[in-house]
């Protein structure tokens, strides 16, 4: 496998922090050219500041972090404090990042990226709302083409919403901006909550995380004790869903994944279903595919990957 070279695009996040650990552990696979934090679960100083967080965790306080947008393109922001807790990164106890932030937007960051690497090079992991890529889309459409692929977490399809009766978080925050993304032309991979609510955190695989006895996996498992009681209260499941990681996970273990190419459209207008993810999963709509729609997952060999790479930090 080629190596791929990435940019993560973020909004920490337990689950962002756990998909960074991953890419950051994973040096053979993946090369992560920048960090690129969004306003999302919480507003952007913090997501920003977390993004550091994590990487200081990972023992990589060389990352390159850049703060992007700190709302939608076209809506008043809404967060998630009522999952992720007031911080992002509640549950463990980290030190306040030393690295300073990269003086450059970050947006402009992934337009310089894309020009400067070669063609068919770069994937872009928005692990959060939109909004970042986006306006680099509609600010550089010249990138598109430069793209490798698009690989994100967000929406949903027989799942269908988590934070409305249609709609998942990260494309209901900023909907015009996953619509721009969706239509832009770029290859896209789209890990929706069909597929990441099968990679559970039950309580024997958040044992393995806190068995490794390392700062990363005491912190991860003391990230996934906090945002798991608001799944298992909500869905009554018997953890929590990683879903972040799983865009990173695909990445380096595509065999783990199957999914469907087909349509998927945006709803931007409707007050009753905004933002959400209109899958054409049996394509009766006659509309083009544009999506590789991820369906499921092998979760047990998911949690063994993420478990042997977070061993390494």
């Amino acid at each position: 496998m080629s190596l791929r070279k990435i940019i993560i695009d973020t909004d920490p996040g337990q689950d962002d922090a756990v998909a960074i650990l991953l890419a950051l552990a994973s040096p053979e696979e993946i090369e992560v050219l920048g960090i690129t934090a969004v306003a999302g679960n919480v507003p952007l100083p913090l997501t920003a500041r977390n993004a550091r967080i994590v990487c200081e965790l990972a023992g990589r306080p060389d990352m390159a972090v850049y703060a992007g947008c700190d709302e939608p393109l076209s809506r008043p922001l809404i967060t998630a404090e009522h999952v992720h807790g007031k911080t992002g990164l509640d549950g463990p106890t980290l030190p306040a990042p030393t690295m300073e932030l990269r003086p450059e937007h970050g947006v402009d960051f992934i337009i310089e990226t894309l020009r400067r690497e070669p063609e068919g090079s770069v994937t872009l992991c928005p692990l959060g709302p939109l909004t970042n890529i986006a306006t680099a889309f509609r600010d550089a459409p010249d990138i598109i083409p430069r793209l490798r692929e698009v690989v994100l977490m967000g929406g949903a399809y027989f799942e269908v919403g988590n934070i409305t009766p249609t709609a998942e978080f990260n494309i209901y925050v900023d909907p015009e901006a996953a619509e721009i993304v969706f239509k832009s032309g770029a290859p896209i991979v789209m890990m929706p909550l069909d597929v990441t609510h099968k990679a559970l955190v039950t309580k024997p695989r958040n044992d393995a995380f806190r068995g490794l006895g390392t700062p990363a996996g005491q912190a991860v498992a003391e990230m996934t004790d906090f945002f798991e009681r608001f799944d298992k209260e909500k869905y009554g499941s018997l953890g929590a869903p990683l879903h972040d990681p799983c865009v990173i996970a695909y990445l380096i273990r595509p065999d783990l994944f199957t999914g469907r190419f087909i349509n998927v459209e945006i709803e931007t207008q409707s007050s009753l279903t905004l933002g959400m993810t209109v899958a054409d999963w049996w394509r009766v709509s006659g509309r083009e595919p544009n999506a590789l729609f991820i369906g499921d997952v092998d979760a047990d060999g998911f949690f063994t990957l993420l478990t042997e790479r977070l061993a390494r930090l």
